[in-house]
């Protein structure tokens, strides 16, 4: 039976450019040819040009200078080490550090913010959001106090897709000078993002999300910001990561970036857009199925849509739909590592017990889609039948 990935928000495969691109590195570094990137003989000064190749691939991805690219483990390294510095930078200027959040967040960037503002007597504001999963920006900033050490704010939303007014939010606390965190796992490589020009602090991106290796991501950290490191031990990163960069990964990772910048963004994202469009409609056309989320394209992300599915539990769907050759995940957590309804559904004020979560990715065909819409009527229908 032929398989059709539909779950590129989790992960995405590798593309070929990054096949290709870490099997002449570790051919290359099998031979001896390569070494540490922090020691100045010929093999270590052969894995750092590689290395600082593939920063300057990222950052010309995220519109951003190259020394503001730190490498990390992946976005909840790079979330967390962002939440620590922030607290960290309030705490030893006399502060006990507040953080305002949305409540539609990553647990990354929610477990991190409560764990490190309390170990210093701070607190977390969240701020809850419409119908849609939008935070609204005045809402936020009305939130800011005069100890608030970070804001955060995802690009898009990891379940729904809905896309923040983020431009709003980061040129507001820039002018009340106020850090501000922007979560790009699901923006980065799917849709065009401009650092420099946004203006933000803090950024955070996962490797494998736009079809890297897993174990890679950055931590964007503007120019002239500086912040305790998470991790401790060594200079790399210009002292502000410890630990030997995994120079294979990242060459993939700059391989990854570099491909999407040289055109490939473009047209994935206008297919992506087209190829949600027919998941939604043909999902949507089975009774008791409806979109959550922004309706409008334009105001969500291009390459995932979540679905309420009603009278059935989003096990048997994903199962069902696995059966028939279709790989897909459910918006709520319950359906995967935790036993938890979803909370960025919860925060919607929409059933957080039964979606359907579907995302698109670089190798998405339209035969992928069609094979989901073909094969979602029957395992509703046998389901309900079922539970009836």
């Amino acid at each position: 039976m032929a398989r059709h990935y539909l779950d590129h928000a989790s992960t995405s495969p590798l593309r070929p450019e990054v096949v290709e691109a870490v099997a002449a590195w570790l051919a290359l570094a099998g031979t001896g040819g390569a070494g540490d990137p922090g020691r100045i003989h010929t093999e270590g000064m052969t894995a750092r040009v590689a290395l600082e190749q593939a920063r300057e691939q990222v950052a010309t991805l995220l519109g951003a200078r190259g020394r503001e690219v730190v490498f990390t483990s992946g976005a909840t390294e790079a979330i967390t080490a962002a939440t620590w510095g922030a607290v960290r930078r309030a705490v030893d200027a006399g502060a006990e550090p507040h953080v305002v959040l949305a409540a539609v967040e990553h647990s990354a960037v929610r477990q991190s913010s409560a764990t490190f503002a309390e170990a210093f007597g701070g607190s977390v504001t969240v701020v809850g959001v419409d119908g849609v999963g939008r935070v609204d920006p005045d809402e936020l900033m009305a939130a800011v106090r005069p100890d608030t050490a970070l804001v955060h704010l995802q690009w898009g939303n990891h379940e729904v897709g809905t896309v923040q007014p983020v431009a709003q939010v980061v040129a507001a606390c820039r002018e009340r000078g106020v850090l501000v965190h922007v979560d790009l796992a699901q923006a980065a490589g799917r849709v065009p993002v401009d650092l420099g020009a946004l203006g933000a602090d803090l950024a955070s991106v996962s490797g494998h999300k736009l079809g890297g290796p897993a174990g890679t991501g950055v931590l964007f950290v503007r120019r002239g910001l500086r912040l305790q490191p998470l991790l401790l031990g060594g200079d790399q990163e210009r002292a502000r990561r410890a630990g030997m960069e995994d120079v294979p990964a990242l060459v993939g990772l700059g391989a990854a970036a570099a491909a999407l910048a040289e055109g490939a963004l473009a047209v994935e994202e206008a297919t992506a857009r087209a190829q949600t469009t027919a998941l939604v409609e043909g999902l949507t056309a089975v009774e008791g199925v409806h979109l959550l989320g922004d309706a409008a394209p334009e105001g969500r992300l291009p390459h995932l849509v979540c679905l309420a599915v009603d009278g059935v539990e989003p096990q048997g769907v994903l199962l069902g739909l696995d059966q028939r050759g279709v790989a897909a995940h459910s918006g709520s957590a319950c359906a995967s590592e935790g036993l938890e309804p979803s909370p960025v559904l919860e925060a919607m004020g929409v059933d957080a017990h039964r979606s359907l979560r579907l995302s698109v990715g670089w190798s998405t065909t339209d035969a992928d889609v069609e094979a989901a819409v073909a094969a979602f009527p029957d395992v509703v229908a046998r389901l309900r039948s079922l539970a009836g």
